[in-house]
């Protein structure tokens, strides 16, 4: 019987709607990025650069560098401290919220803790981290380390007191111990929240950290960012945005891919 044929030859994956309409909107973003800069005029330099000087901008800190280093060893920097402050965090906040979760005496115990120190933005943490530690790594990833702790521990404890009570039931019906009851029920039905408690981390962050690199660093893009503030130049402004923009995409987008692999079954 012959096969009934589709009109796409194997191998051959089409680009989704919802990819080309992103693609369509980029296009269209910079089409209007060049019209009001580069053709008319009407949004003048020294508010916002065209095109051309933003490449010129970012050919500049790729090649000879700007604000002590050149593109790379930015980014390797800012990198470096993010994965250190949010693998210190996660490390920490994780375990911390699953205990809070799962045993109402660690929650009554840690919660007041918690409590005082959750309303205190990351950004207060600064000061005192640069008086305790002074102006090295050492304090950039003690603010990312506190901004990043608390969506990972509220997340997870909330992703551990939502497991639902029909699971564990089953599985102490069926004479599972608490390690067999932690490993095959709370984990993995708390996975998803605390996956969303890992993405939130993450982008607390590269947020904080490029507030922290504004004040007394000596390499990151935050310090491309308050250097270019100083000198003026709306390009170099809008180069170490948007390698922040970049860099957040790809660390998140790796995150998701871990997600992924950990968690099979869902649907992504």
């Amino acid at each position: 019987m012959a096969e009934a044929t589709t009109g796409r030859r194997p191998g051959v994956r089409f680009m989704s709607r919802s990819r080309l309409t992103g693609l369509l909107t980029v296009a269209t973003v910079i089409a209007l990025w060049f019209l009001l800069t580069s053709v008319t005029g009407l949004v003048g330099e020294f508010r916002f650069p065209s095109p051309p000087d933003f490449l010129a901008a970012f050919a500049r800190l790729a090649s000879t560098g700007y604000a002590g280093g050149t593109l790379l060893e930015q980014a390797l920097q800012s990198l470096r401290l993010v994965a250190i402050g949010f693998a210190a965090a996660i490390a920490v906040g994780v375990p911390l919220g699953f205990v809070m979760g799962y045993d109402r005496r660690a929650e009554a115990f840690f919660n007041p803790i918690f409590l005082v120190l959750r309303p205190i933005p990351p950004l207060a943490w600064i000061p005192l981290a640069i008086v305790w530690l002074g102006l090295g790594d050492a304090s950039k990833v003690l603010v990312i380390f506190v901004a990043a702790f608390v969506p990972s521990v509220i997340n997870t404890y909330t992703g551990v007191r939502n497991v639902q009570r029909t699971l564990i039931e089953a599985a102490l019906v069926h004479g599972a111990g608490q390690g067999r009851l932690i490993r095959e029920v709370y984990l993995p039905d708390a996975a998803p929240m605390i996956f969303t408690g890992l993405r939130l981390s993450l982008q607390a962050s590269w947020t904080t950290l490029v507030a922290a690199e504004l004040v007394g660093a000596f390499l990151g893009m935050g310090r491309v960012l308050s250097t270019a503030y100083r000198d003026i130049n709306t390009a170099m402004i809008l180069v170490s945005m948007v390698c922040i923009a970049v860099l957040g995409a790809i660390t998140m987008m790796i995150l998701a891919r871990v997600e992924r692999s950990v968690i099979r079954w869902r649907k992504t």
